[in-house]
């Protein structure tokens, strides 16, 4: 195949750029740098399966020759990120998922949309379901995020009923793996980097707030299988093993073998405080689960960090972390 993956240079697309070429197929990944880093793709270089194409989805989307598959990656995809760029993350949302549903069209071309579990916001119904539609705050803080998505999979599924597209949409749990971005806000790489450094782990709330957390290739490996299979509706993808924060923060004191403090911080506005999915569609229609639990993921995880605290690599905000 010769397939599209958009947000290519981000943590969850550079994966999925691997897995593609990993099986022998053509990849052009593109990507604008807002939050992703070059250097999530720079091993590809010289790799005559993989294009890459420095462009803003928002835009008209070009590619010559023929395409298989179109898949729409590109996306703020951590509080910190879509709170500093809100109007860029609805844009992506509406304008990039319409150009990127546009070109699978044109080209019959097979679409995957890479949705979240935010479309169901602050769960009244646990664990989340597929038929769940959610509990969500609109105009909060959060909901340039969640409602980008859920307009992307509304548009998503007009394309797939009234044109015909051949569409596949993901609803990706809390992930975590090598090539996260340190400060990028979310609970995994926050708590290392903080470990790593010797400074206080930050929790918000009494930490009783759980999520499941999701090894990349765990990940990766369910989002392929959805890819090449015939479902067309939402489908979770994620690891239902629910633990709290502050487990994990313990946890990742533990592996660090860090003397950090926890220090508790007030909780965000409509921040949710159950979520785990329920996967029994993806084993039943996928054959697939994840395999690596979250004790072993993070022992894979944690070197990755230490290397770029060691090396003074790791940026604070969003605009330092475009500089490096």
């Amino acid at each position: 195949m010769r397939v599209l993956i958009t947000g290519a240079a981000g943590f969850l697309g550079s994966h999925l750029v691997d897995r593609f070429l990993a099986d022998g197929h053509q990849v052009i990944g593109m990507d604008n740098f807002i939050t992703g880093s070059p250097g999530n793709v720079a091993h590809l270089n010289g790799n005559a399966d993989f294009e890459f194409v420095e462009h803003d989805v928002t835009n008209y989307i070009s590619v010559t020759g023929p395409l298989d598959g179109v898949l729409h990656f590109a996306s703020p995809a951590s509080p910190v990120d879509y709170l500093e760029l809100p109007i860029e993350t609805l844009k992506v949302g509406s304008l990039g998922t319409h150009k990127t549903l546009g070109l699978a069209k044109a080209k019959s071309a097979r679409y995957l949309l890479a949705s979240t579990s935010e479309v169901y916001g602050d769960p009244l119904v646990h664990p989340q379901p597929e038929t769940y539609w959610g509990n969500v705050n609109p105009i909060g803080p959060r909901g340039v995020y969640d409602e980008a998505k859920r307009f992307a999979e509304a548009m998503t599924m007009a394309y797939h009923r009234f044109h015909g597209v051949d569409t596949r949409i993901v609803r990706i749990f809390n992930t975590f793996g090598g090539r996260m971005r340190p400060a990028d806000g979310r609970v995994v790489s926050n708590f290392i980097v903080q470990a790593l450094r010797g400074e206080s782990l930050t929790v918000y709330g009494d930490g009783s707030q759980t999520r499941s957390f999701c090894y990349v290739s765990d990940e990766v490996e369910g989002i392929y299988r959805l890819f090449k299979s015939d479902r067309a509706d939402p489908t979770n993808i994620g690891n239902p093993d629910e633990f709290t924060v502050r487990a994990l923060a313990e946890l990742v004191l533990e592996e660090t073998g860090s003397r950090s403090a926890i220090e508790s911080l007030p909780l965000p506005q409509d921040d949710p405080k159950v979520r785990r999915p329920d996967i029994a569609i993806a084993r039943a229609v996928l054959d697939w689960e994840p395999i690596v639990p979250l004790l072993q993921g993070l022992q894979r995880t944690i070197p990755f960090f230490k290397v770029l605290v060691d090396k003074g690599a790791v940026a604070r905000t969003l605009m330092d972390s475009a500089a490096l």
